[in-house]
């Protein structure tokens, strides 16, 4: 028969024969092409559950030293769980998205408390764990237990959405369940540790969101959107407008200590930072320094003013030494900020 890449005939993923050569398609080209990545050295289900939490949303180039140098500050489960909060966000610390750390210093804790310190293999028990989704149990249990768990995240999702040409948003309910109902019929019964990562590569380094590399996919000939425009997919709900906010906070330094507050809502939960200040420029204070940085949809300006000390300290409050600072567990923008005017 004639190649489907010459022809531009497609093979539909609906027959069972054809999902087969697919899967061993895919799989093939992994053993040759796929990536050296630390978490696939490795089928540790607790060191898998670090990397899935922390690739969430940060890339792959980012959490490589975050999870060598998280390994080696708590290379067990048991070790996570024995440690401090404080600690565990220093460590997070730059990683952003700080819930990802608590959740997995809680998910550390009920694996040793109600599983003896053994991850559990049912998908089921996995998806319970503190932070843990229905993708994320799907790792663990493919990776860590080569269990025929269907797993659907940002690059999978796209490379899903173009083999079945998939025309409603990916981010809409509909959508999640086409894409999961796809994943759950394209996953093998047998590899599906060498399948998952197949198809996570595939969408990382071949089929990517911009310019795809088309002629070099190993499944070409199975993707229903390749004779049209697979760029166009996935497709997803209009992204919300850029908002930008203004965070005004105080330098206060008082016999070598900086006065910081701890974080108590759910953004920066544990985590210290600079006070905030109501109105500096009703003083007619310049900031000492200022820094942007990006969250969710929000562009935030932090400018940092100069302010005197108080004679208590508020709620949340506490002096810390401007020498220990780099032990404390602090907000990323505000460690910049820290850094750039403690020099």
């Amino acid at each position: 028969m004639a190649s489907a890449r010459k022809t531009g005939t497609r093979l539909r993923l609906k027959e069972p024969e054809n999902r087969a050569t697919f899967q061993s398609a895919l799989i093939e080209w992994f053993r040759q092409h796929g990536r050296d990545l630390p978490w696939r050295r490795t089928h540790d289900p607790y060191a898998v559950l670090v990397s899935e939490f922390m690739l969430q949303q940060t890339q792959v180039a980012t959490v490589i030293d975050y999870y060598h140098r998280w390994l080696e500050r708590f290379p067990t489960v048991e070790a996570l769980a024995a440690a401090d909060e404080a600690d565990v966000l220093r460590m997070w610390e730059g990683l952003g998205y700080y819930a990802r750390a608590r959740n997995l210093h809680a998910a550390a804790r009920r694996v040793r408390d109600e599983y003896g310190g053994r991850f559990p293999r049912e998908l089921e028990k996995i998806a319970a764990l503190p932070g843990v989704g229905r993708y994320t149990a799907g790792a663990v249990a493919s990776f860590a237990f080569d269990l025929s768990a269907p797993i659907v995240e940002a690059n999978t999702a796209r490379v899903l959405a173009r083999l079945i040409h998939l025309r409603i948003p990916i981010d809409t309910a509909p959508g999640q369940r086409a894409l999961w109902a796809a994943a759950e019929e394209l996953t093998p019964a047998a590899e599906a540790r060498l399948y998952n990562s197949a198809l996570m590569e595939l969408g990382a380094t071949v089929c990517r969101s911009r310019a795809p590399q088309c002629l070099l996919c190993p499944v070409l000939r199975y993707c229903a959107a390749a004779p049209h425009d697979p760029e166009r997919l996935p497709i997803k709900k209009a992204r919300k407008a850029t908002i930008a906010l203004t965070e005004d906070c105080a330098w206060i330094v008082h016999e070598g200590r900086l006065l910081l507050q701890q974080g108590v809502g759910s953004r920066w939960k544990g985590l210290w930072k600079l006070p905030p200040l109501a109105d500096p420029l009703a003083n007619g204070e310049e900031p000492l320094m200022q820094l942007a940085y990006p969250f969710t949809h929000y562009q935030v300006t932090l400018r940092v003013f100069p302010a005197p000390a108080p004679l208590v300290p508020g709620a949340n409050q506490a002096w810390c030494p401007l020498e220990g600072l780099e032990t404390v567990a602090m907000a990323a923008p505000h460690r910049r900020a820290v850094r750039q005017l403690n020099k």
